[in-house]
């Protein structure tokens, strides 16, 4: 064996190399989410002209050849040459990691893109790009090819006016990095460009689709109270009106709108210069505890609370809260490479102290409605300690017999949370071939009966009575609510196995909202999964092969030889598939296919899952009318 290991085996990757060799470091992944991150990258550089203060509008224009413009009239990027590279700085952007406005504090006081990779990296990732800069009078231009080589230096290409300023950008994701799709989706692009209109009041977004001519524009004067407004149309406030609270201190900016609703489930987003922060931080952590703080405070004063009361917590004065958390912080620090959770600990005490000033003043002048969000918090406290009772029903007390009231849980025998499954079935007959046709060393089966409680219009004390809900929380054993640990896990695979038909659908709707509201961290680990049972089988010779659909089936027909005589069989229901058939199509690690049940966006989901479970009839019925016709399989 040959020991040779000396300097000519450490590879030097020189420029935007190394983007190119591992591009997950620097935009997530290669699938279709670090696509659209190439959007948001240039999108970004626009948006930190708009926070300091030089950027009205900006345009993002999907082409017809599937590359993406992206257009602002911010002051355009420097063209002088730069000290450091001897190039002009459109090209020093373009071509050199960690080349920003962003570091020395005079280009940008608040910013998005912290680490100065965003122009780079999808110069690095794209088949080609080009920039054009308005400024100084003059209109200038430089083109990129093939991940990031100049194709053109910048050159002066025409003239304007004294008053256009701005910057263009064109780019064509690279293919060969971008394996899986070079297709953006619009649904997508619309989301996040709401998302950064309502964020950013008064700045006007425009998105434009040449593929299918289509066109929104964003532009919302109201800023973040207006998005509140968006996110309570399934809803039904308690309050008359949306509470929103600005203020700054010490290079933090802060905003926070918020209203309550009839519902039970709280609904908090942050952000920190337009970021998202799902996992929150101090920003998010000083708002919450000023709320608490406050309403306890006014309800004891006022004699809403008596003297022997217990205090409110969190929980109960977050029910049917809907907020939304924005903060500009001029040097923010955020905990891991995916910029969820800030960090900085002095942003805590400014976020507390300027919303509590704002929500007292509030209160204060809003008596009715103080009354109404305190007595919605109150009724919250007696539920939870309802709850808190019920809960103990729900321990786990040892030994493997899990018995609701019907069935019981048929545990694995492996302790190790890491390979075992729990398979969530519905149906006798299911559960029955489930259990013979398992792995016994790492999977279990829990069966349940009929559809479970809708927890989208239940408090957790109702949620903790029904006896199929509490034989789930003892079998997951994370617990529930404030208990909840994800240290306790038992499964790292727990698998929705329900039929391919409507009821099927249904029954996991109804768990899939449950696993949301109950379970989130489960989903967004990855724990959470839908079985894929076949819909087909196709038997030629001695070979059957399980197909998941039309389109595969398909697929594997063009596959066979011409002659090639063949049967297909539309598969029956999991209840009516005998133990060897369940396994080798549904549950046997090596044939079957899950999908995993991902979160994107946590506000999509919210929408969703309101809209579609929860107590407002007729915007389900306009989403149904609207969708009727997208329907590709519905068993009748």
């Amino acid at each position: 064996m040959e020991n040779h290991y000396d300097a000519s085996d450490i590879q030097v990757l020189e420029g935007l190399e190394a983007v190119r060799k591992r591009p997950g470091m620097y935009i997530g992944s290669t699938s279709e989410v670090g696509l659209h991150h190439l959007v948001w990258e240039i999108v970004d550089n626009a948006i930190d002209e708009s926070l300091a203060g030089y950027c009205d509008d900006i345009e993002i224009i999907v082409n017809k050849d599937g590359s993406v413009t992206v257009k602002d009239d911010g002051r355009g990027i420097p063209v002088d040459k730069h000290p450091k590279t001897g190039i002009s700085t459109v090209e020093t952007v373009y071509t050199v990691l960690h080349a920003g406005g962003k570091f020395g504090g005079g280009g940008y006081k608040v910013s998005g893109g912290l680490h100065g990779v965003g122009a780079s990296v999808v110069n690095a990732l794209s088949k080609w790009v080009d920039v054009t800069v308005y400024k100084n009078s003059k209109i200038y231009n430089a083109k990129f090819v093939d991940g990031g080589h100049i194709k053109q230096s910048l050159t002066v290409v025409g003239q304007c006016s004294e008053d256009r300023t701005g910057t263009i950008v064109t780019f064509m994701p690279d293919p060969t990095i971008f394996k899986e799709t070079t297709k953006f989706n619009y649904e997508t692009l619309f989301i996040r460009a709401r998302e950064l209109a309502f964020l950013n009041k008064g700045l006007r977004i425009i998105l434009v689709d040449e593929r299918d001519d289509k066109k929104d524009v964003f532009l919302y004067e109201g800023g973040i109270k207006e998005y509140i407004e968006l996110l309570h149309k399934n809803k039904t406030p308690i309050q008359d009106s949306i509470v929103y609270i600005n203020g700054s201190d010490n290079d933090v900016e802060l905003e926070v709108a918020l209203q309550y609703n009839d519902g039970y489930n709280s609904a908090i987003y942050s952000f920190v210069n337009n970021i998202k922060t799902p996992e929150g931080g101090t920003h998010e952590d000083g708002v919450k505890n000023s709320l608490t703080r406050v309403i306890n405070n006014y309800a004891k004063s006022n004699k809403i609370l008596k003297d022997n009361d217990e205090a409110l917590t969190g929980d109960d004065v977050r029910e049917g809260i809907t907020m939304i958390i924005s903060a500009k912080v001029a040097e923010p620090q955020f905990e891991g490479q995916t910029k969820t959770k800030l960090g900085n600990s002095e942003v805590r005490k400014i976020s507390a102290n300027i919303f509590a000033q704002g929500f007292e003043r509030f209160l204060l002048e809003n008596p009715n409605q103080a009354r109404i969000i305190i007595e919605k918090s109150m009724t919250a406290a007696r539920a939870r300690v309802a709850a808190k009772r019920a809960r103990e029903m729900t321990r786990r007390k040892g030994g493997l017999e899990i018995t609701n009231y019907w069935g019981k849980l048929t545990d694995c025998s492996s302790k190790d949370a890491t390979i075992s499954e729990m398979f969530i079935v519905e149906g006798d007959s299911a559960a029955g071939s489930a259990k013979m046709g398992r792995d016994p060393i790492t999977q279990a089966i829990l069966p349940i009966r009929g559809k479970i409680l809708n927890v989208e219009k239940a408090r957790l004390d109702k949620i903790l009575a029904n006896d199929v809900i509490k034989t789930m929380i003892t079998a997951i054993g994370t617990g529930i609510g404030d208990e909840f640990n994800i240290d306790n896990l038992r499964y790292h695979k727990i698998v929705i196995m329900t039929d391919a038909d409507v009821d099927g659908s249904h029954i996991r709707t109804l768990l899939l909202t449950l696993f949301y509201r109950y379970f989130r961290p489960l989903i967004e680990k990855g724990y959470i999964y839908a079985a894929q049972p076949p819909l087909f089988s196709i038997k030629h010779g001695k070979k059957i092969k399980y197909v998941l659909d039309e389109n595969e089936m398909s697929e594997y027909l063009s596959t066979l030889a011409e002659n090639t005589k063949y049967e297909v069989g539309r598969m029956k229901g999991l209840g009516e598939m005998d133990p060897v058939e369940l396994r080798e199509t549904t549950m046997g690690i090596d044939k079957r296919v899950l999908r995993q049940i991902t979160v994107d966006d946590a506000i999509v989901a919210d929408e969703t899952f309101q809209l579609l479970m929860g107590e407002e009839v007729e915007p389900r019925r306009k989403f149904i009318e609207d969708n009727a016709l997208y329907v590709e399989n519905l068993d009748v």
